[in-house]
């Protein structure tokens, strides 16, 4: 079985060459009959994005690429189950939540002897290397 491509053309006018749809001579984007359901999507992916940055903004999330990012996140989680009513959920979150805390203190601390280390032996480690 052989796949058609699409027959639309892009707004550069090359050919669009994503596969055509079973019964269309288009893509999902291009065929005018999906035209209303491609266009809730955009929307919908719009509205995502935008309460993405309300919701990092709001909570103060940068990220999870250090462990200071991570440590935040864990904090709004800890509040937020601070404020459920007592339950066996809760007290299990809450118990999760601190041994992550404690895993990130642990590691964090592990992170900055590291790094007062290398720095100490900086020159030697240098030297080493050569």
């Amino acid at each position: 079985m052989v796949s058609k491509t699409c027959k639309s053309l892009k707004e550069s006018g090359e050919p669009c060459r994503a596969f055509a749809l079973r019964d269309s001579d288009y893509c999902l984007m291009h065929d005018p009959e999906h035209a209303e359901d491609v266009a809730e999507g955009r929307r919908l992916g719009g509205l995502h994005r935008r309460r993405e940055r309300i919701v990092s903004a709001a909570f103060d999330f940068e990220g999870l690429a250090t462990i200071p990012q991570i440590r935040r996140p864990v904090e709004v989680a800890m509040l937020s189950v601070l404020g459920l009513e007592n339950s066996l959920s809760r007290a299990r979150t809450l118990g999760y939540l601190a041994q992550v805390a404690a895993s990130l203190l642990e590691k964090g601390e592990a992170e900055e002897r590291l790094a007062a280390l290398e720095a100490a032996l900086g020159p030697r480690l240098v030297k080493k290397r050569r």
